[in-house]
């Protein structure tokens, strides 16, 4: 006994989360990307093998992946800044608005049942998909953003979608700068700035809105964050990221994108057949 727990019943989570690391990193490798978009639908198969009840499991992914995202993230902004890439009154102007949106998420975590998980995850992620699949680089709603102070109402809508998908906002911060005109890589730079305070703020609130039902949880949890999918996940993705880095640049830009927005898809698909079934 460990804590209290079976060591067999932490073996075999701590197996799962292993195995699920190695998927995540390798693909996190091969699509130059270690977000939500592919810890929340690992972890989620890993949460359904290992029996979490159907109506936490889903909030207990979210809330690992973003417990897994900050330290990750927070590594990402302090390289961007050195670079000078990134648009520093943008994060300014967006935080405030996106740890309230990241908080709204974390309460609604306290009462949603997970079909409203996997609903917003479905959609947030089906557009970024289709984004990838469809889009083009021409594609602008303006050359730049407006100049009006509700700009700031899109880092609540970042916040909002992070807290309710684990999906960190990075690709859908992206997405909208870039459709304002900004360069790809002084957009990434910004969204790695924005996330570092959702990220946290996702933690702490998916941490306190688990509490309530913990008895529902696996073993090391608190609230909705696995602190063994915390500790272990991250250091085993990093060890595989460099084998999918090395086949993605064997393959061009497009069929990154291609591969990627099928993997997103596929996601979105699985969730919807959950949610029908």
């Amino acid at each position: 006994m460990i804590l209290g727990v079976p060591i067999g019943e932490l073996a075999w989570l701590a197996a799962a989360v292993i195995v699920g690391g190695i998927i995540s990193g390798f693909l996190a490798g091969l699509f130059g990307i270690g977000g939500g978009a592919i810890v929340v639908p690992v972890l989620f198969e890993v949460f359904r093998f290992l029996g979490v009840p159907e109506a936490v499991h889903m909030q207990l992914a979210i809330g690992t992946s973003l417990a897994i995202m900050a330290p990750t993230n927070f590594r990402s902004y302090r390289a961007h800044l050195a670079s000078g890439a990134v648009l520093t009154d943008i994060v300014r102007q967006w935080a405030p608005l996106a740890v309230v949106g990241t908080g709204v998420g974390s309460l609604i975590a306290t009462v949603a049942p997970s079909s409203v998980f996997k609903l917003a995850f479905v959609i947030v992620v089906g557009m970024i998909a289709l984004k990838l699949l469809l889009g083009k680089d021409t594609w602008r709603i303006a050359d730049d953003l407006p100049r009006h102070p509700l700009v700031s109402g899109f880092g609540f809508l970042v916040g909002l979608s992070a807290a309710l998908t684990g999906v960190s906002g990075g690709s859908l911060c992206t997405m909208v700068l870039m459709l304002y005109g900004k360069p790809i890589h002084n957009a990434v730079a910004t969204s790695a700035g924005l996330i570092v305070p959702i990220t946290i703020a996702g933690t702490m609130g998916y941490a306190l809105a688990g509490l309530p039902h913990q008895a529902q949880l696996p073993p090391l949890s608190i609230g909705f964050v696995s602190l063994i999918g915390f500790a272990l996940m991250a250091p085993v993705s990093s060890l595989t990221a460099s084998h999918g880095a090395r086949l993605a640049h064997a393959l061009s830009k497009r069929q990154l994108e291609i591969g990627f927005g099928l993997f997103l898809l596929a996601a979105a698909v699985r969730f919807l057949v959950s949610l029908i079934g």
